[in-house]
């Protein structure tokens, strides 16, 4: 059985007022909003008419679909995202082979306009399209029908959002990322990582359901709620970075006890998320947690520009405590925005230009 309403289902299935309330406030927490703005959220989505959403497989691992499906709170992040919404996921979905494309082909046509757009993994351009055929047609077909008629187009994952592992040199598939592939996509945001959080993933639409407009966005099309921060701003071991604690080879002492990274090619100072504050694996721990450097995932073209993972950024003058952080950070942007620009997958930034527009709204998607 399906309903329309979002709070007609939780009653069906059985959840729990006080389960909803908790999943609203950690959706408030992930966007960084003040206490007692979960009842809001909770407010404006348990009303909701269910979004539509197609969720596209091209040129990927699956690794964001199996993130999402790990949602800290399944029970409900499941009913937004999957039973309630998700009209057409090759991975989760029981139909197969034409019945499923016939169900593709009848959402855009019914919904034109209205429907949001996933798609995980790049498109690849090369020998017209058949590194990626699904249905006798090339990934770089579909996601100009499908995307060019959504009404919004999320890019979930790095190789979606900038070519990702497909699009490194050299490249023989033609490999591009979602924005290049369909230059013309209506409301992008990119929500890169390597794989994309689900947490994140579904804060997003629940902002979108709480107040009928998409979240400002950084230059990549990303939303800032979530990569408005180095990681290196939040890291647990920040402290030790400041006071020139490192680890200087895997298992000695300093790595023991939790010291920075960055000699082993932590690449915090140069990635901009929020894994230290949301986490993985609701929320138990994340990769520098574990005592792995950050390899810089959510970034465009990381594989090309922060390889090898376990070489340290260039060298920087002034390694004394609250002086070189900011500059670090910087001259890496630099050098990852000239690399990117030379291998031809910048991102075009896109703003919102209209009668009356503010300076501000132009950093949004509406």
């Amino acid at each position: 059985m399906s309903y329309h309403r979002l709070s007609d289902e939780l009653e069906y299935r059985g959840i729990s007022r006080r389960d909803f309330l908790g999943f609203c406030a950690s959706m408030a927490a992930v966007l960084g909003l003040p206490e007692g703005a979960g009842r809001a959220i909770a407010a404006a989505v348990e009303n909701e008419p269910k979004p539509i959403l197609i969720w596209l497989e091209f040129q990927d691992c699956a690794g964001n679909t199996e993130s999402f499906l790990r949602a800290s709170h399944p029970t409900v992040a499941d009913l937004i995202l999957d039973s309630i919404s998700l009209n057409y996921h090759e991975t989760l979905m029981a139909a197969a082979g034409s019945q499923a494309e016939d169900a593709l082909a009848q959402t855009v046509r019914d919904n034109a306009g209205k429907y949001i757009a996933l798609v995980e993994g790049s498109v690849p351009t090369g020998a017209n399209g058949a590194y990626c055929t699904i249905g006798g047609r090339s990934a770089l077909h579909i996601a100009r029908e499908v995307c060019g008629a959504a009404a919004a187009t999320i890019a979930v994952g790095t190789c979606a959002a900038f070519g990702g592992i497909p699009a490194a040199r050299p490249n023989p598939t033609g490999a591009l990322s979602v924005g290049d592939a369909v230059p013309d996509v209506k409301n992008l945001i990119n929500m890169s990582a390597c794989p994309a959080n689900a947490e994140n993933i579904t804060a997003l639409i629940v902002y979108y359901m709480t107040l009928k407009r998409w979240p400002p966005l950084d230059q990549y099309r990303r939303p800032l709620f979530a990569y408005g921060k180095a990681i290196h701003d939040n890291c647990e071991r920040r402290a030790h970075f400041d006071a020139g604690q490192y680890v200087e080879a895997w298992g000695d002492e300093a790595h023991r006890h939790g010291h920075c990274l960055y000699k082993m090619g932590c690449k915090g100072p140069a990635t901009s998320q929020n894994c230290p504050v949301v986490r993985w694996n609701e929320g138990t721990n994340w990769p520098i947690g574990c005592g792995h450097p950050c390899i810089g995932c959510a970034e465009p073209n990381f594989w090309d520009t922060m390889t090898p993972f376990y070489r340290r950024l260039p060298d920087v003058a002034g390694f004394s405590v609250g002086e070189w952080v900011d500059p670090v950070g910087l001259g890496l942007a630099g050098v990852t925005t000239a690399a990117v620009v030379a291998h031809g997958v910048g991102m075009a930034v896109r703003r919102r230009v209209g009668e009356g527009a503010s300076k501000e709204d132009e950093s949004e998607v509406e």
